[in-house]
């Protein structure tokens, strides 16, 4: 089973223009105590800067790597992640869609 990971145009921007990503730089998804997740109650996804390093997930958009780490399967296991834009809020949004077999 792969998981996937899909940015939208609007999501990548969004990325681009408030995280400065540089280097080498790109975006880790990870799962994060608090808020609400449409797979995890009480759980949201976060997201920080940094290197791939043991990736199970990964997609590079404008030579900028959107990523997983091992640490994080728990979170995401058994759905693809979509990053979309949500335009009222000007913030990326995460929706999960099952991974079928």
């Amino acid at each position: 089973m792969h998981m996937e990971i899909k940015i939208t145009e609007k999501a990548q921007k969004w990325f681009e223009e408030e995280l400065g990503l540089s280097d080498g730089n790109g975006v880790r998804f990870l799962g994060k105590i608090y808020g609400e997740s449409q797979i995890h109650e009480g759980f949201s996804v976060g997201i920080e800067v940094a290197k791939p390093g043991n990736i199970i997930a990964e997609t590079t958009v404008n030579h900028i790597p959107y990523f997983i780490d091992a640490n994080d399967e728990w979170f995401f296991a058994g759905y693809n992640l979509e990053v979309g834009f949500d335009e009222k809020h000007q913030e990326p949004e995460y929706i999960f869609h099952e991974i079928k077999e």
